[in-house]
C-alpha cells in the first residue's frame, strides 16, 4: 500500500538517505557534500515553521520519497511563492510516484496558502524532472545555462512555474509575514 503523509521525525533518516543518494549520484541537486541527519532535520524544521508542506511517500512502511516546498526566495514579500522539492529513493523511480508527490505537494501549498509553485530543476537534461512538472500543469519559463559545475561539467537549470489557487487574479491576504 503507498500512502503519502505529512513527515515526521523518525522519517528523517529515511529522507536523509534518499537524498544523500541523489547528491552523490545525481544533477537533480547542486548541492555537492550530503548533509547530515542534523543537517536535513534543520531544513526540515525550517519548512514547517514557516507552516509550508513537507511530506512524505510511505510504501509498505518503507519511506520511498519526500517531497517539500520552501518560499523562493527569504524575504517576505515572496512568501507566496516557493520552490518544490521531490526525491525518491532509486527503487521507486518509474512507478508514478514521483506524480503522487507533486500532485499531494501542490494540493497542500495550495491549503497552505500559496499562490505560485516554482521548479528549478538541476540539469536540462533531467527529462523525468521536466516532464513530471510539464504534466502537472508546471510552463517553463527560462533556462539558466552553465551555472552550475557538478561532476566536471556545467549544467543548466530549468525553470518552470505553476498558478495555485486564485493565483495573481485576486490580492494576497493583508497579512504580514
Amino acid at each position: 500500500m503507498t500512502l503519502i503523509r505529512p513527515s515526521n521525525d523518525s522519517d528523517m533518516s529515511a529522507i536523509t538517505a534518499i537524498y544523500q543518494h541523489h547528491v552523490l549520484t545525481g544533477t537533480g541537486t547542486f548541492e555537492i557534500s550530503p548533509p547530515t541527519l542534523e543537517d536535513m532535520q534543520a531544513r526540515r524544521a525550517d519548512v514547517l515553521s514557516k507552516g509550508l508542506p513537507y511530506l512524505v511517500l510511505e510504501s509498505e512502511g518503507e519511506v520511498a520519497g519526500f517531497s517539500y516546498c520552501n518560499w523562493f526566495k527569504p524575504r517576505p514579500a515572496y512568501r507566496f511563492s516557493a520552490e518544490d522539492s521531490i526525491y525518491l529513493a532509486p527503487q521507486a523511480a518509474g512507478k508514478g510516484w514521483g506524480r503522487l508527490l507533486l500532485q499531494e505537494l501542490k494540493a497542500s501549498a495550495q491549503r497552505a496558502g500559496l499562490r505560485k509553485l516554482i521548479a528549478v530543476i538541476g540539469d536540462s537534461d533531467n527529462h523525468a524532472s521536466i516532464g513530471l512538472h510539464t504534466a502537472l500543469g508546471f510552463q517553463q519559463v527560462g533556462v539558466i545555462s552553465d551555472c552550475g559545475w557538478k561532476f566536471d561539467r556545467w549544467l543548466d537549470i530549468v525553470l518552470m512555474e505553476c498558478p495555485l489557487g486564485a493565483a495573481s487574479s485576486l490580492p494576497a491576504p493583508q497579512s504580514q509575514a
